[in-house]
Order: structure tokens, then C-alpha cells, then sequence
């Protein structure tokens, strides 16, 4: 279980990691990628740079702590904020009727909460 949750572990934070760009790319200029990203003209661009730092700072707290076994209980943490992060981009898709782009977000958040169910409990760092 170890190995899954250090799997589940890396792929968020390389999705999470890819998703910091927000805090660099205009907005104008993401909505202009995908008809999917247009989610981002209902944000502030302030907005969208506290997002993507949160996704950054998620990227690191969920590998960094563990693998320099400082303050592990941070990785759990980073987890639990994901599963949050990623409820609201589920509750936005929802209520902007975009069924067919929330699969990937409901992903993101299963595998969130596997990693902090898994890190609070039986694979924890501090056992």
C-alpha cells in the first residue's frame, strides 16, 4: 500500500505542479487554450494566482516532507487540502453544467483522499 499511495502521491503532485502555471500565464491568455478553461474568466486574476500557488505548494507538501523526513505530518495536510481544493473545482464544474470535463477532477479527488486517508492512517510517517 506504501507504493500506491507514493504513486497516488506523484501524480497529484504532477498534475498539481503542472496546474501552478496559473500563477504565471495572463488570464486572458488560459481562457484562450481550451473551450474547457473557460472557467477562469469568473476569477479574479489575483484569484487565479492564489490558486496556483496552492497547487504549487501542494505539489511540494506532498513529496518534499516525506522523502527529507521533515515534518511528515505535512503530507497528509497537503492531501486533505487537495481533497478540498478539488471539491470546489467538482461544486464550479457542476454548476457551470460542465459534466463532461468533471471526470478528471473526481479522479484528482479520490486519489486526494486516498493519500490522506492513507498517510493519517495505516501507511502513516509517524508509526
Amino acid at each position: 500500500m506504501n507504493v500506491a499511495l507514493w504513486i497516488a502521491a506523484g501524480v497529484l503532485a504532477a498534475v498539481c505542479l503542472a496546474g501552478s502555471f496559473k500563477m504565471f500565464v495572463p488570464q486572458k491568455k488560459l481562457a484562450a487554450m481550451s473551450s474547457s478553461a473557460q472557467w477562469v474568466l469568473e476569477f479574479s486574476p489575483g484569484a487565479l494566482k492564489a490558486i496556483g500557488a496552492v497547487e504549487l505548494l501542494a505539489a511540494v507538501g506532498l513529496i518534499l516532507p516525506a522523502v527529507l523526513d521533515i515534518a511528515p505530518v505535512l503530507v497528509p495536510l497537503a492531501a486533505t487540502g487537495l481533497v478540498l481544493l478539488f471539491a470546489c473545482a467538482v461544486t464550479m464544474r457542476l454548476r457551470r453544467g460542465e459534466k463532461s470535463t468533471i471526470a478528471l477532477d473526481l479522479i484528482y479527488l479520490a486519489l486526494a483522499a486516498f493519500v490522506a486517508w492513507g498517510r493519517f492512517g495505516p501507511e502513516s510517517f509517524t508509526g
